[in-house]
């Protein structure tokens, strides 16, 4: 038997497009997940979304195919959408999972494919490896692979945009940000998050210069990642135009990137502790504090400050993801910025 291309990682199964990451084996992988979601559902229903890569929208289209020939109903999105959003319109919609093409900060030749379960959160490792043995069993001819036959009952477009942000703006004060008159410079570094976070700030009423908000599959030749060096230019406006703040996302926006007002990057691991300090001290919010093992402690000195629970987690937002459905925790983290 061949072997099997599909492995999942911390965030996904990720590859070089063309390389490893081809329409074939994107076929082999909805078709695991198919298998898999059929296995305890007779009508499973999934969100399908993509990032701002290199034929994303194309692997998309062939992952939902293969799922619609299978039984799958599928939601696909009309536009790049953020990862956040996804989840969001997953538990929304109270649907079994949804697929993201996203290779997330990764290089331009890289793709990926991410899948979340019902819960909206990463899957977990007994989810992947269950999806990779029943891509085992395709490629050994004991499951089917049905082709692109799509079944135009089981398709509709989905788009996870209006219901996320009306989400947000229950849950964070737009009207007091719009009080402070703040001038604040944002980078989506060419994005999904692009009509997200500008869109909410300007209805806010806020003053907002946006940096790179247009399609670059390449990424001017960089990753979409949000780090001190990838967010120069975001420094130089934010100091050229008086701005209060600066933020970034990466091309997924599950990451982040804040510049403060002298053009200074500040470390994702200091945001964690300001933010865990302030949901508890401010708003109330009960419960303990997650991050991964590398970490920054000082989320520790948070927690023991104010006498709550702290959850240490290996690598991958999948466990941050499994004490936030357990409603053990107010706010959990990685050292990588994901939040």
């Amino acid at each position: 038997m061949p072997d099997n291309p599909i492995r999942f990682g911390t965030s996904g199964w990720r590859g070089v497009i063309a390389d490893d990451f081809t329409f074939a084996n994107v076929r082999l992988a909805a078709a695991g997940i198919a298998h898999f979601l059929l296995s305890s559902s007779a009508r499973p229903h999934v969100v399908v979304g993509y990032d701002t890569r290199f034929l994303s929208e194309k692997f998309a289209e062939v992952a939902a195919e293969v799922l619609n020939s299978h039984g799958t109903e599928t939601g696909v999105a009309t536009r790049p959408d953020p990862t956040p959003a996804l989840s969001h319109e997953i538990l929304h919609g109270r649907l079994d999972g949804g697929i993201n093409i996203t290779a997330s900060h990764n290089p331009s030749e890289y793709s990926g494919l991410k899948f979340s379960s019902a819960d909206g959160a990463p899957a977990l490792p007994e989810v992947t490896r269950e999806i990779e043995r029943l891509v085992g069993r395709v490629i050994s001819g004991d499951h089917s692979l049905k082709g692109a036959r799509p079944n135009g009952s089981l398709r509709h477009t989905a788009d996870p945009r209006p219901a996320y942000l009306e989400t947000i703006r229950r849950k964070v004060d737009l009207k007091a940000i719009a009080e402070g008159r703040l001038r604040i410079a944002y980078d989506p570094l060419y994005g999904t998050a692009r009509g997200y976070l500008d869109e909410l700030l300007r209805q806010s009423g806020t003053a907002v210069h946006v940096l790179h908000d247009f399609r670059d599959v390449l990424f001017s030749g960089v990753g979409p990642e949000p780090s001190e060096k990838n967010l120069a230019e975001l420094a130089k406006v934010v100091k050229d135009n008086r701005c209060a703040v600066g933020l970034s996302t990466d091309g997924d926006a599950d990451r982040f990137g804040i510049i403060d007002a002298d053009g200074s990057w500040i470390h994702p691991n200091y945001i964690l502790a300001l933010l865990a300090d302030y949901l508890i001290e401010v708003k109330k919010v009960p419960g303990g504090i997650g991050r991964s093992v590398a970490t920054t402690h000082l989320v520790d000195a948070v927690a023991k400050y104010h006498g709550v629970p702290i959850y240490q987690t290996p690598v991958g937002f999948k466990y941050i993801g499994e004490l936030i459905k357990e409603d053990k925790i107010v706010l959990g983290g990685e050292e990588s910025a994901g939040l």
